[in-house]
């Protein structure tokens, strides 16, 4: 029977189809993809090269909403890694760790070793990769609270932690913020009391300072700005004011009342030519951020972080879906006491929430017309409530109703207890490690002299996001596996690499099951020698 074995050290790969260079990697790599013309299929190839730059530079990241529960506890997460912390708590000492990152705490198959074993490394060891124990943290929020203070206002980590982490945290204190009321829940005005004045123009023009100063006061190469505060309304698309690149820069400069503090921040992190990354669900990115991004040439990524209950449900729907189940209701509750949760407890700010979360199914559904005609779409209802008393530690209930064989009824009923920051703050890390990575790779189609960067809406990351945003005509992907394979098959490429393709043929075949035992046997003899 096969083992699992695992590669922590660096490796390198021996091939004619990858170079490595003192400051980059470049492979060869042959795109194999299948066109579906009416009743007629055909493979495609499409040769290309990858470039990846090996160094990796001082990164900052700048969080809006630095002093909100997320905020506080990446900062302190970071920290405490960095240092080694240990803590007490009732079940014993507890040790800082990463786990719940895809990037930092997962691994992936690599291959197999002469035995037929598969080889198994961290992600975060299959390409030069930003720790965020060496990342700078900043960034803006609407309270002037400190981030020691913001650490035991949220509730989120253990008392003994917090005691150790306190004297760090204490001295950092977010820059002002902007604060549009008309966006927000009114019960979010108590914690306004660190916010910037004057137009959004002024605004805008302060939080672009504030990235320079951030990054030359940090000698840094790059800043990621990342977006996770308070959920907004949606704001209303509209001709002349947010619609093109132009018209949104000139409402900005009128104060128009329609652009979104989000949008600010994500206008003036663009101009400053920072990847902005969007963790809430309101959106954020108009067609206006959209064309000013792609003009720019700079990252934006979103929506939402896909934490608990919606990751579960892209992944469960999936495999009701490809098992050939007809799911038919979806109903969703949850309920949660936290900051977040009084922000959704207002009928805009949750309708944002409410979008984001119900469209996760979409793709999934409309894969399969054995089972669902076209517009055909489960019931499918999300309800938000506040309790203050759950604090951090939301409740989320879900039940799937599905219909089976010969008419038979299934229903599956999931109660999840989520730990709400402590599932979200790892996605920020993951957010940034991997749109870090992005800004260093490149390709270049054969026939063509120019190297391209990925499409500026980074599409790639939408493992951890619920609603993501993609390129304009390009669909939407929801379900989770396949998004984590799009990850992982991007890195083997810019290795030369083939994708991991899951056939195994290696272990169903007596010709190849033979030729593994004689491996062994041949090696085995070697070491007794």
């Amino acid at each position: 029977m096969s083992a699992c074995i695992n590669l922590e050290g660096n490796f390198t790969v021996d091939s004619p189809n990858v170079k490595y260079t003192p400051t980059e990697i470049i492979s060869d790599y042959t795109y194999n993809t299948t066109l579906v013309e009416g009743n007629y299929v055909r493979p495609v190839s499409t040769k290309m090269q990858f470039k990846t730059e090996r160094k990796v530079g001082k990164t900052g990241v700048m969080l809006v909403g630095l002093g909100g529960n997320n905020g506080c506890t990446c900062v302190a997460g970071a920290i405490a890694n960095r240092l080694g912390m240990t803590w007490d708590t009732k079940e014993g000492e507890q040790s800082s760790n990463y786990w719940g990152s895809v990037m930092l705490a997962s691994t992936v198959k690599l291959g197999n070793d002469p035995g037929g074993n598969s080889v198994y490394t961290p992600m975060s060891n299959m390409l030069p990769m930003v720790n965020p124990n060496e990342i700078e943290w900043g960034g803006w929020d609407i309270s002037s609270m400190n981030l020691g203070d913001a650490m035991k206002r949220s509730k989120v980590l253990d008392v003994d932690l917090q005691k150790k982490l306190y004297p760090h945290l204490q001295k950092i204190t977010p820059l002002p913020s902007m604060y549009f009321p008309d966006f927000i829940a009114a019960n979010q005005a108590g914690r306004a009391d660190n916010v910037l004045s004057g137009s959004k123009q002024e605004q805008t023009d302060q939080v672009r300072k504030n990235i320079r100063d951030f990054k030359k006061e940090h000698a840094l190469d790059k800043v990621i700005v990342l977006w996770t505060a308070n959920t907004e309304r949606f704001a209303a698309v509209e001709e002349g004011i947010n619609d093109t690149s132009h018209n949104l820069l000139a409402a900005i400069q009128r104060d128009e009342a329609e652009i979104s503090a989000s949008t600010c921040f994500a206008v003036a992190s663009l101009q400053e030519g920072c990847t902005f990354i969007n963790g809430s669900p309101q959106n954020t990115f108009v067609p206006g951020v959209i064309e000013l991004a792609r003009q720019r040439k700079v990252f934006i990524a979103g929506d939402d972080f896909k934490s608990g209950q919606t990751k579960m449900k892209s992944v469960l729907v999936d495999f009701l879906v490809s098992a050939g189940i007809k799911p038919v209701a979806i109903v969703s509750y949850n309920h949660l006491g936290n900051n977040d949760g009084k922000n959704l407890s207002a009928p805009s700010q949750f309708r944002s929430k409410e979008i984001s979360k119900s469209n996760v199914v979409d793709d999934m559904v409309a894969s399969n017309r054995i089972l669902f005609e076209e517009d055909e779409h489960p019931d499918h209802t999300v309800v938000i409530k506040y309790v203050p008393y759950v604090a951090d530690s939301k409740r989320a209930m879900d039940e799937y109703t599905s219909e089976i064989f010969m008419g038979g009824k299934n229903t599956i009923v999931m109660h999840n207890t989520c730990e709400d920051s402590l599932l979200a703050t790892p996605l920020i890390y993951d957010l940034v490690i991997l749109g870090e990575l992005c800004e260093r790779i490149a390709v270049k189609k054969e026939g063509t002299d120019e190297w391209e960067s990925f499409h500026p809406v980074l599409s790639l990351l939408s493992y951890m996001l619920k609603a993501p945003l993609v390129p304009n005509g390009a669909p939407v992907l929801n379900a989770l596996f396949a998004q984590r394979c799009a990850i992982i098959n991007v890195m083997r490429a810019c290795l030369g690499l083939e994708p991991d393709n899951h056939m195994t043929l290696e272990h169903r075949f007596e010709s190849f099951l033979s030729e593994q035992a004689a491996t062994l046997q041949k090696n085995k003899k070697r070491r007794t020698v």
